[in-house]
């Protein structure tokens, strides 16, 4: 119930007299499962994250499965923006036991990264990851596909916000060149003595 009032209404929105009124439950009887709304809020988000869709990719080369993992949590991101919007902002929001830190270390071990070299680059690739999608969930890539590459004209026109399949686009290309980037830096540690 939660999850619903915070994927209609946001996470500011929510407070627990508004949850005891949705479960039709006294507000005072909710403080008997969690201690206040910071623990009712990481519970949401830790329910969330273990429908993450790991799937088996053994079959795939590491390349698809970064691939599909990061199109996997973008869609998961879709499927509750206000949620993610502000697990994003906090810390704590990938716990070592969570399905897509797993596939992401996997991922990263299955490209024959040294295992020392494994949380940096998976913490890395979380931040990047995170920051294109905090990017897109608040409009700030929109918005930013609309600035003019020079200052505008006399009119001041601006630019309507670009389609669905623009953003789409926009998300692979940070996608290949994270790819790419993590392609160059296995080559590199390979070459090292």
């Amino acid at each position: 119930m939660a999850l619903q009032l915070i994927d209609a209404d946001g996470v500011e929105a929510l407070t627990m007299r508004k949850l005891a009124t949705a479960l039709d439950a006294n507000p005072m009887s909710l403080y008997h499962h969690v201690p206040n709304k910071d623990a009712l809020l990481h519970g949401v988000a830790a329910r969330v994250g273990s429908h993450f869709r790991e799937g088996k990719r053994e079959d795939m080369p590491w390349q698809g499965r970064m691939r599909q993992l990061a199109l996997d949590f973008r869609a998961l991101a879709h499927r509750h923006p206000k949620l993610m919007e502000y697990s994003f902002a906090r810390a704590d929001y990938v716990q070592p036991e969570d399905p897509f830190w797993r596939g992401l270390t996997d991922t990263l071990a299955a490209a024959e990264l040294p295992a020392s070299a494994i949380p940096r680059v998976a913490a890395s690739l979380c931040a990047v990851f995170t920051g294109l999608l905090l990017s897109e969930l608040t409009g700030a890539l929109q918005r930013w596909t609309t600035l003019p590459p020079a200052p505008s004209g006399p009119d001041g026109e601006e630019a309507s916000p670009p389609a669905k399949e623009v953003v789409d686009t926009m998300f692979d290309y940070a996608l290949d060149a994270t790819i790419a980037g993590l392609e160059s830096h296995i080559a590199r540690i390979r070459k090292e003595p």
